[in-house]
């Protein structure tokens, strides 16, 4: 009678250990990226599902505009999902510091990222990581590879082959040798001066001196760009000064133009719209053997609501964002945005291929004005698309438009 009555007690307690682990948890996704509501849905949901059978996931974006205020007011009002996707830098780190995102650093998964990687999701300090980082994009140049061959160009790898390169395009005259205006300002700035700056400023190097104070921004290593941009001028075509960056986009895709400063996150969008083989080439070094510096910019992450009634749940998420099934999904489902775990990630797209690539070869930095440097009055990244449509039109000096920079920031921070 013991003996039965013992089993049956264990039998019991078995049963309710059973049902409480196959009881289900619902995660709730926030998210900007309403254009990526088929990839989750169909792919990244259901592979994650397969491991997890007892946790079901939905995926509830905003539009991108609105995203930032519905956020906020949904988790003052406790009405938020239990994952957060975070845009990089201080909007996230608004709400980590107001307790709304959960530090993640007992999370053995975020040693899967380097420390350029979760520098978007972290304190000023690097004391905390509040979000798994998910993609970067990485900037460069996409090229028309039949121009390339039909006037015997090499891929240039210095600034002079670059320059000889746009100078045989020009006088070839069937194409225009660089696809990008200034009319919208941002692409002066971001396919422009943080594109090829990272080479002249050495990356982290000049941005974390910049950010402590060692470095100006009238030291060489800040001006030189413009100096750089001021001869892109005479390859961008008559009337770039009112080119609009759709406008760049389609002089490219048509066959048009020969050269297009670009981020990677045009790939998918070319690669639909041009009808000839491109290739990509890392922004120019200016000697030969110089070491390359690439901006591989932090673009999206994700982090799990302070108030999540599904915290273990959410973790198990998490920690499968971590890692290489959904990095293998997220990267081949939209070319052009890395995953940004140090473990490669075998992509399928070419022109994916190449620009990822470079992370081997060069060394990866984030665009030189998003962390903390723009949070002041005069915002220091407006301020540079204006300073590089200026370097670009040469209304002003490399030098007056470092001084001018640098007086603006000086105005509101002290390193």
């Amino acid at each position: 009678m013991i003996q039965k009555s013992l089993l049956a007690a264990l039998v019991g307690v078995a049963l309710t250990t059973s049902t409480a682990w196959a009881e289900d948890a619902t995660l709730i996704i926030e998210s900007w990226r309403n254009d990526d509501l088929a990839l989750w849905q169909e792919k990244i949901i259901p592979a994650f599902e397969a491991q997890h059978p007892n946790i079901k996931v939905k995926f509830t974006p905003s539009a991108p505009t609105e995203y930032n205020a519905a956020l906020n007011a949904k988790l003052e009002a406790g009405s938020a999902g239990d994952l957060i996707t975070c845009r990089p830098f201080d909007a996230s780190l608004a709400l980590f510091e107001a307790g709304h995102l959960s530090d993640l650093d007992d999370m053995e998964s975020m040693g899967n990222f380097s420390d350029v990687a979760k520098s978007a999701w972290q304190t000023d300090d690097g004391s905390a990581s509040f979000c798994v980082p998910m993609a970067s994009v990485i900037h460069g140049f996409i090229y028309n590879k039949d121009a390339f061959n039909e006037l015997g160009i090499e891929v240039p790898a210095t600034e002079a082959e670059f320059f000889a390169a746009l100078d045989k395009i020009k006088e070839d005259g069937n194409y225009l040798p660089m696809a990008m205006g200034t009319n919208d300002q941002w692409e002066a700035a971001t396919m422009g001066y943080n594109n090829i700056g990272p080479n002249y400023w050495k990356g982290e190097e000049g941005r974390l001196a910049l950010i402590s104070g060692k470095q100006k921004l009238t030291d060489e290593g800040w001006t030189a760009p413009y100096a750089t941009l001021a001869k892109w001028g005479d390859y961008l075509g008559d009337g770039y000064e009112a080119q609009t960056y759709p406008d760049s986009q389609n002089l490219f895709t048509l066959g048009r133009a020969a050269i297009y400063p670009a981020g990677s996150w045009e790939i998918s969008g070319f690669n639909t719209q041009a009808d000839f083989e491109m290739g990509a080439f890392k922004p120019p070094v200016q000697n030969a053997g110089d070491t390359c510096y690439i901006s591989d910019h932090t673009d999206i992450g994700i982090g799990m609501n302070a108030a999540s009634e599904n915290p273990e749940a959410a973790k198990a998420f998490l920690t499968w964002a971590a890692g290489p099934d959904f990095a293998s999904i997220f990267g081949n489902a939209l070319p052009g945005f890395f995953p940004l775990s140090e473990k490669p990630v075998d992509l399928e797209d070419p022109l994916a291929k190449e620009f990822v690539s470079w992370r081997g070869e060069c060394e990866s930095t984030i665009r030189s004005t998003y962390q903390i440097l723009s949070r002041g009055t005069p915002n220091l990244e407006n301020d540079t698309w204006g300073a590089s449509v200026a370097a670009i039109k040469g209304t002003s000096s490399p030098e007056e438009l470092g001084k001018k920079l640098q007086e603006g920031l000086d105005s509101w921070y002290k390193p």
